[in-house]
């Protein structure tokens, strides 16, 4: 399945490991398979490296799109490696990282993935190493790679197609039908759109914009949130509007929560799930602190508790925002009754929705976390329900896609608390507006942002 039509550029031999973006997309590999988030790991790695933009660019490739296919990979690398658990994990990744640039990238030709990958195994390993990687190189060349047509079952076949375990394939089937989850399986795949939030506290749009070009930013305007942009070239976390807080980033349907609060300038709000910040943030741009508008974001630990306070500092809110170390299931007993205009609570949850923007999950979460997030969704908001005012809101979201951390939860919550009722969800760009469910679900293949839901409750005068 190579595609042989390849462009014959030059490859430089004389870079160091440490300035190499494949080992470098190596080393984070590694990292993400023994539990760093993808995200975390690729940024941290990048800023300890000193990488051209165009090295910065392959790198982020070889981790997603390894992350992304990484079932097809063993697929096709399972014939040449007869015992993978005994080979080091930077090995696994390095061939990895080659079998995916010789087979579904098309501007690297052979004979730089088999120089440059050879070269690694040389430098970080040692003879065997060198023979070991070299061999299996050289057979999966000569011999070729098994297609996936092959497989028989259909369920497999999709599982490894798409590199979803076929729990999460099932899931889908049965809740949304085969047409549908189709398409959001081929769209899991494809790259993530890279988008920013403007800051709203950080004065003019048009200034803020017009910064952003300067700093050699293009993007163009979101379709699904009111201060979203999504960016075309450049390097947002690198450039000096982000430094001064002009924007931060945020995927576009991670936005849609907030949009959906209606904040008021003058509200008190609790944010009950809030770290590392990004809607604490984006709340805050909405009040005045001046006329008394607050929020206060919660989180379990400490260093997370810091996080929203440094991002809080670094977007000009920190006078309207409180961060506290408080698990939100004990919120009714930190708070009074009805202190509060506006809840959002953007629960922790399976983050199937994540899949694109953080592969590693679909390998991590299984059906049976599904179940367990549930209880926790629930008592979450059964703590926080006494906290809102009369005609108060409650926005309920999670990045998850599955019924049971979302339809489930709204409908349990609204039947246990009769003094609360469904308020159908607005966003700016009023996003599915002809829907007939009062929540909003977001699905990756609809906008190719992340997969989120959003539901609203009112509490009854």
């Amino acid at each position: 399945m190579a595609n042989h039509d390849r462009q014959q550029t030059p490859v430089s031999h004389k870079r160091s490991v440490n300035e190499n973006p494949r080992q470098v997309a190596v080393d984070v590999l590694v990292q993400v398979t023994q539990g760093s988030y993808s995200n975390l790991a690729l940024n941290a790695a990048l800023k300890d490296h000193h990488l051209s933009d165009r090295d910065v660019a392959l790198c982020t490739q070889l981790v997603y799109g390894v992350l992304q296919h990484r079932l097809l990979l063993e697929f096709w690398l399972k014939p040449f490696v007869k015992r993978p658990n005994k080979v080091q994990p930077w090995v696994l990744a390095l061939l990895e990282t080659a079998v995916y640039q010789r087979e579904l990238l098309s501007k690297i030709p052979d004979h730089a993935i088999f120089n440059e990958t050879i070269a690694l195994a040389k430098q970080r390993g040692h003879e065997g190493t060198r023979r070991f990687v070299t061999g299996v190189l050289h057979a999966l060349a000569n011999q070729g790679l098994t297609n996936v047509d092959t497989i028989k079952d259909p369920l497999t076949r999709l599982s490894v197609r798409y590199s979803v375990p076929m729990p999460w394939i099932q899931r889908l089937r049965v809740e949304l039908g085969d047409a549908k989850a189709q398409r959001i399986l081929t769209s899991l795949n494809q790259p993530a759109a890279q988008s920013i939030r403007i800051n709203q506290a950080a004065g003019d749009r048009d200034a803020i914009l017009t910064a952003l070009h300067q700093s050699e930013l293009m993007f163009s305007t979101s379709e699904v949130s009111g201060d979203g942009l999504r960016i075309t070239k450049g390097h947002p976390v690198l450039s000096a509007a982000f430094q001064e807080g002009l924007f931060t980033i945020q995927d576009e349907s991670a936005m849609l929560p907030v949009e959906a609060l209606n904040v008021q300038p003058t509200d008190q709000v609790l944010d009950a799930c809030a770290a590392p910040g990004g809607k604490t943030t984006q709340i805050a741009g909405y009040l005045d602190a001046s006329a008394g508008g607050h929020v206060t974001g919660l989180d379990l630990y400490d260093q997370k508790v810091a996080l929203i306070k440094d991002n809080a500092q670094r977007l000009h809110v920190a006078d309207r925002i409180s961060a506290i170390k408080l698990d939100a299931r004990q919120a009714n007993e930190h708070f009074n009754e009805a202190s509060f205009d506006r809840i959002l609570v953007d629960a922790p949850c399976s983050g199937i929705g994540l899949l694109r923007r953080k592969p590693e999950i679909r390998y991590a979460k299984t059906l049976a976390d599904s179940q367990k997030l549930q209880q926790i969704q629930l008592e979450i908001l059964d703590a926080v329900a006494p906290l809102v005012k009369k005609n108060g809101i409650i926005i309920y979201s999670t990045c998850t896609i599955v019924q049971a951390e979302n339809d489930d939860v709204a409908n349990a919550f609204v039947k246990s608390h009769p003094d609360f009722e469904f308020v159908t969800v607005s966003t700016t760009r009023h996003l599915k507006s002809q829907r007939t469910t009062p929540w909003l679900t977001i699905y990756p293949d609809d906008y190719r942002s992340d997969g989120f839901f959003i539901c609203g409750f009112k509490r009854r005068d």
